[in-house]
C-alpha cells in the first residue's frame, strides 16, 4: 500500500485541522477541545498533531500526547501513522478513537509498544440533542469549590474501577486531584450527596462548541440497583444541554448493560463505535 509521508502540523494549518474535527465532532471531541484551548504550536500544546495527506488536502490527523487519538483516519492514514509511531518510544497511556482506526493502529504497533494492559474493542459512542423525557433528580447539582475533598474519594473509586489501576499510583494522585479540582472550578462536575457522601457523580470531561462529553459516571456500590442512575443522568444531561453545549455525548463499554440502559432511557442514540487500548 502506498502512503504519503506523515508530518507534524503547526499553527498555520489550524483551520484545516478544525475543519476535519468538525466532520467528526463526537469521536474527535477531546482533540477539538485541546486545539481550541492551545492551538497547534508545539511549545504551548500538551501534545502534537500528526497529519496525513497533501498540504492542500489534509485527510486525517492523529493526536499524540497522554493519549493517542486518530481522527478520520483512513486505512492508508492508519498505515502511515503506524509507520511513523513505530519508530518512536511510546509516551501515551492509551489509544482511543473510532474502533477501526484504533484497532488498525494497534495491529501494527503491538510489536513495538506491547503488551497492552487491556484492549476494549467495542465501546458504543452515544449522543443526544434532546432534553430527557424522564424526570431529573433535583438532588443532583454542580459540585461547589469547597466540596473537592468530598468528591475526590468517589473520583478515585470510579477511576480505579473503570481503568483498573488507581490514579494515586502516579505522583500520589496530585495530578488527578488537580484535574478533579479544575472540573469543579469550571462547573463541569456533578454529584448527589447523601449525609455528606457522594452517591452519584459525573463530569463533563470534554467541552467543545459542538458537544459536552460526559465521563466518570459512577454510583456508590451500596446505592446500585436502587434506580438513582437514570434520574441522576437526566439531571446532568438537562443542565449540559441548557447551559453548556448543543449536544451531550459519551462512550461506554459494550458489556456494561446497566449503564447502556440508563443512557438509552435518557435519550442517547448510537453515533459510532470507539475502541480503547490501555497501557
Amino acid at each position: 500500500m502506498l502512503t504519503v509521508p506523515v508530518r507534524q502540523l503547526g499553527e498555520s494549518e489550524r483551520r484545516a485541522v478544525e475543519r476535519l474535527l468538525d466532520l467528526d465532532p463526537f469521536a474527535g471531541a477531546q482533540v477539538a477541545e485541546r486545539v481550541a484551548a492551545r492551538g497547534l504550536a508545539w511549545w504551548r500544546a500538551d501534545g502534537r498533531i500528526l497529519g496525513y495527506g497533501a498540504r492542500r488536502n489534509l485527510e486525517s490527523i492523529c493526536w499524540l500526547g497522554g493519549n493517542l487519538t486518530p481522527v478520520l483516519a483512513t486505512e492508508p492514514a492508519v498505515a502511515a501513522f503506524a509507520d511513523q509511531l513505530g519508530t518512536e518510544e511510546r509516551i501515551c497511556s492509551s489509544i482511543v478513537g473510532r474502533a477501526d482506526a484504533v484497532l488498525g493502529l494497534w495491529d501494527r504497533l503491538a510489536a513495538h509498544w506491547g503488551p497492552a494492559r487491556d484492549v476494549r474493542p467495542n465501546q458504543p459512542l452515544l449522543a443526544t440533542d434532546a432534553l430527557p423525557t424522564v424526570a431529573a433528580d433535583p438532588a443532583v447539582r454542580r459540585v461547589r469549590g469547597g466540596e473537592v475533598d468530598r468528591l475526590f474519594p468517589a473520583a478515585v473509586a470510579m477511576y480505579t474501577e473503570e481503568v483498573g489501576v488507581s490514579p494515586l499510583v502516579e505522583d500520589g494522585g496530585r495530578g488527578y486531584r488537580r484535574r478533579v479540582a479544575d472540573l469543579v472550578r469550571a462547573g463541569r462536575a456533578y454529584a448527589r450527596f447523601v449525609d455528606g457522601k457522594v452517591v452519584f457523580k459525573a463530569e463533563l470531561a470534554v467541552v467543545t462548541r459542538r458537544t459536552a462529553q460526559v465521563q466518570g459516571v459512577w454510583v456508590a456500590p451500596e446505592w446500585r440497583g436502587r434506580g438513582i442512575a437514570t434520574p441522576a443522568m437526566a439531571a446532568v444531561v438537562r443542565d449540559a444541554l441548557v447551559r453548556v453545549a448543543p449536544t451531550v455525548s459519551l462512550y461506554v463499554n459494550d458489556f456494561n448493560l446497566p449503564a447502556r440502559r440508563v443512557y438509552e432511557r435518557c435519550g442517547f442514540r448510537p453515533v459510532g463505535t470507539l475502541a480503547t487500548v490501555l497501557f
